[in-house]
């Protein structure tokens, strides 16, 4: 006995001890958990993010670096420009008119410009009742509104002048700005703005919106910088179909912000070659596609 009474007090406190081990573990494992998952995860949120604001810049950054024919038509148009530094906004309008001297029914497209397009009355007003809408007075006085146009030109066989009017919209509080666009198209030999039935045989819209579902298809299998965009609706659609510009090779539709692509991916535009467009092309004399 007394030898047996000091093994079995031994492997009592070996059994004890081991209950206090496995008694504590848990709570250790369960206080540095947490902290592991938010320093792991937390800065790929920000990274992600961080990401997604530089591929915006980015994109903007190629709209208006891209390549017109403003020096090409030159002697056609006419650039203006409308600068306003008000103490709460700004406003920065560039814009061209046509060469009247060259023809003077040219003032149909000039007069269209100046007093619906180039809407400077109207513009500050919108300007100043978002002004007023907003609650906080001190904050809205902090913030400068910004409206910024800007355009492209692109020329048909000499017969037509291709106008994209892109504004870019900077509003209080957001990191960048939107943009959204407005095309023109005007018929140089008639002196009036066509429109889509002017160019694409009149009910072919449903023919049209497949032909762009599948270019952007065709670009999102590719992985052609289209990830995360979407099919154009039939509502979209019916919005912007004339919302488009032309040239020798191609038509190019645009897209506001978020309605084909979010802002941080893919593109403005949809570019169709004019062969793809061939079951839908008006077929008369006065259509410039018409190859």
């Amino acid at each position: 006995m007394k030898i047996l009474f000091p093994i079995i007090l031994a492997l009592g406190l070996i059994a004890c001890k081991n209950q206090t081990e496995e008694h504590w573990t848990p709570e250790i494992v369960e206080s540095t958990t947490p902290e592991m998952e938010v320093d792991s995860v937390m800065p790929q949120k920000e990274d992600v993010e961080l990401n997604k604001q530089k591929a915006i810049v980015i994109k903007q950054k190629e709209l208006i670096d891209k390549k017109d024919e403003k020096e090409e038509l030159q002697e056609l148009i006419l650039p203006k420009k409308y600068l306003k530094e008000a103490d709460l906004y700004t406003i920065d309008f560039s814009y061209p008119q046509l060469n009247e001297e060259i023809k003077e029914s040219y003032v149909n497209f000039n007069d269209y410009i100046n007093n619906h397009y180039v809407d400077i009355v109207g513009t500050e007003a919108g300007i100043l009742e978002d002004k007023e809408l907003f609650c906080d007075t001190i904050n809205a006085d902090r913030f400068r509104e910004k409206r910024f146009i800007d355009y492209k030109l692109y020329n048909v066989n000499d017969q037509l002048v291709s106008v994209l009017f892109y504004k870019e919209n900077f509003y209080s509080g957001t990191l960048h700005p939107s943009y959204s666009f407005d095309c023109l198209n005007f018929d140089l030999n008639r002196s009036v703005f066509m429109k889509y039935e002017d160019f694409f045989i009149t009910g072919s819209e449903e023919e049209m919106r497949a032909i762009l579902n599948e270019v952007i298809t065709n670009k999102i299998q590719s992985g052609d910088m289209y990830y995360d965009c979407w099919e154009i609706s039939q509502d979209n659609f019916d919005e912007y179909k004339d919302n488009f510009v032309l040239d020798d090779k191609q038509v190019e539709y645009y897209f506001d912000d978020c309605i084909v692509c979010p802002s941080y991916t893919g593109s403005y535009s949809v570019k169709v070659p004019l062969e793809q467009l061939l079951p839908v092309l008006r077929r008369y004399d006065l259509n410039p596609l018409v190859f």
